[in-house]
């Protein structure tokens, strides 16, 4: 399992984590700042939530193994 935790006040509403790992990130509607559906995603999602974090403008995504 995977642990991710994200920080609102420092994203910048960019959607990379949304096109990388839809099944674990998605935007608001009003503002476009990220959404975190499953903070503990399963282990085969580890790459594409890296690839979101990595991606992330603001650094506003952390992951833990």
């Amino acid at each position: 399992m995977v642990k991710v935790s994200v920080d609102q006040e420092k994203c910048c509403a960019a959607g990379h984590c949304a096109l990388a790992a839809p099944e674990v990130f998605d935007q608001r509607e009003e503002d476009g700042a990220v959404i975190l559906l499953d903070p503990n995603p399963p282990l085969a999602l580890r790459d594409s939530v890296a690839e979101a974090s990595f991606l992330c403008p603001a650094a506003a995504i952390a992951v833990e193994d």
